[in-house]
């Protein structure tokens, strides 16, 4: 690469579980984590954000799966919450993957690369290709979101740490509860691809992870309750937690997000979002 060249990478949040899909079911959300890669000749990490400025952050330890940092000046911008359950970690993680394999056309398999230095590849799916993901073992299925759909996003001020919202799970779950999910993300699923709200409403449940972390964060599980009450479809807890993904049709988002400011006041921020449809880009610069 010549001494010079620069890249920008964008990677979107992104929500996983969906309620009743645990470990399958994720989406991409238009909230972005942008990094720019120059060629400086020398190592350095740039960010206003709190995050490792050597070797050990995230992006650059993914971009040095594929080749050395050395050399490589790292800018990091992120709209996403730190410790929410949106998804930075793997926006972290594909931005400095795609970065490294676009600079050197490696030709890498990202996929398989992000899902192993995430542990899953629900969210790093979903960052990596946009829309909403179903994941089958390492295989990641896209499918559109359809017309119409909107979202709110609570974010607490408090974050929950992911070891301790998985920690809070059962290794062991009730044949009735297994068979619930399996019929409730099978309704989302349906409703999702025939833009069915009805479905959509209905397939929003679980019962093998949201009840059991609600003592974790017990005024984001109210609102999972709540969100039909103040017009939503329904809500969802966003991966681990705390963050709640609350799903609207585009004529109802307004009088939600007012009605959800006026729920959240004092302890989290509301955000009206899109979801992404694109997945991650890279652009030189």
């Amino acid at each position: 690469m010549t001494l010079g060249r620069r890249l920008l990478v964008r990677a979107p949040a992104s929500s996983a579980n969906l309620g009743p899909g645990f470990d399958v079911l994720a989406a991409a959300l238009a909230l972005h984590l942008e990094l720019e890669v120059r060629e400086t000749g020398t190592f350095a990490v740039q960010s206003t954000l709190p995050v490792p400025r050597d070797r050990t952050n995230l992006l650059v330890r993914a971009f040095e799966r594929l080749h050395p940092a050395d050399g490589f000046e790292f800018r990091i911008d992120s709209k996403i919450p730190l410790g929410g359950g949106l998804g930075s970690s793997a926006a972290a993680i594909v931005a400095g993957l795609l970065a490294a394999d676009h600079l050197f056309e490696l030709g890498a398999d990202l996929l398989a690369l992000a899902s192993e230095l995430e542990g899953h590849p629900d969210n790093a799916g979903a960052a990596l290709r946009g829309g909403f993901v179903v994941c089958d073992g390492e295989r990641v299925h896209r499918f559109e979101p359809p017309a119409g759909l909107e979202a709110v996003l609570v974010v607490p001020a408090e974050p929950v740490p992911t070891a301790r919202a998985r920690a809070a799970l059962p290794a062991i779950v009730d044949r009735g509860d297994a068979v619930f999910n399996i019929a409730h993300a099978s309704l989302l699923v349906l409703g999702l691809c025939s833009a069915d709200w009805r479905l959509v409403a209905a397939g929003l449940r679980d019962c093998l992870h949201q009840p059991q972390r609600a003592h974790l964060y017990p005024r984001s599980a109210q609102l999972l309750a709540r969100a039909p009450e103040l017009g939503a479809l329904g809500a969802t807890i966003s991966g681990a937690g705390p963050s709640v993904l609350v799903w609207c049709r585009c004529d109802q988002i307004g009088s939600v997000t007012q009605a959800l400011q006026r729920e959240t006041d004092g302890w989290a921020r509301v955000l009206r979002v899109s979801f992404d449809l694109h997945g991650a880009e890279v652009r030189a610069l």
